[in-house]
């Protein structure tokens, strides 16, 4: 039942998201920033990961409410920098897994932190993630609009676990806690089958 819920709450946080998201769907890219917009949307790691930020940034409550989705996106940009000038390599996939499985024990844990640490190990983590978008960006599309696409999109995404997030710590009962555990397990475990490529 637990799991279940688990998964009620993943798909609330998805239909928070616009439905613009979701119109390119088959499209042909029409120009970098539609692309870049798409990229966090079409990748269950980076979705899972951002929507994790989001509940976890709302369990630390106070300051991390927003420091934790301001850093993600910085070092986000920062690592579509690295991204675009430096060739792939395997670690990088290791590290969104990593961080699928640490903020989703993290937010499976209600793990309390200080906000500068907290904020610190979202930073590495979506220096991943942003590594990830900007060495996937289209030949000839603009890294300027491509790069401001991912991170709206990725915005929209952590906003829509922070209202997930919001939602379900003003939810009575013992089940609000519960259905947030049992999520953040849910992500735990699918980013381990991610790392050992079983998902």
């Amino acid at each position: 039942m637990a799991l279940r819920n688990s998964f009620r709450i993943l798909a609330c946080a998805l239909v928070g998201a616009p439905s613009v998201a979701l119109a390119h769907t088959g499209h042909a890219v029409a120009s970098g920033s539609a692309h870049g917009f798409m990229h966090p949307f079409t990748g269950f790691d980076h979705l899972v990961a951002m929507l994790l930020v989001g509940v976890f940034a709302v369990q630390l409550g106070g300051r991390a409410f927003w420091a934790l989705p301001g850093t993600f996106l910085a070092a986000m940009a920062t690592g579509g920098l690295l991204g675009l000038a430096l060739p792939g390599t395997p670690v990088v996939e290791i590290g969104i897994a990593l961080s699928i499985i640490v903020l989703g024990a993290a937010v499976a844990l209600n793990t309390k932190t200080r906000v500068a640490v907290a904020a610190a190990a979202v930073g590495v983590f979506a220096v991943f993630h942003g590594f990830a978008h900007g060495a996937e960006m289209p030949a000839g599309a603009s890294a300027m609009s491509y790069g401001a696409g991912f991170l709206l999109g990725s915005a929209i995404l952590i906003g829509s676990g922070l209202v997930s997030g919001l939602a379900l710590r003003t939810a009575t009962g013992r089940g609000a806690g519960t259905m947030v555990r049992s999520a953040g397990t849910v992500a735990a475990v699918a980013g381990a089958g991610l790392l050992t490529g079983l998902v």
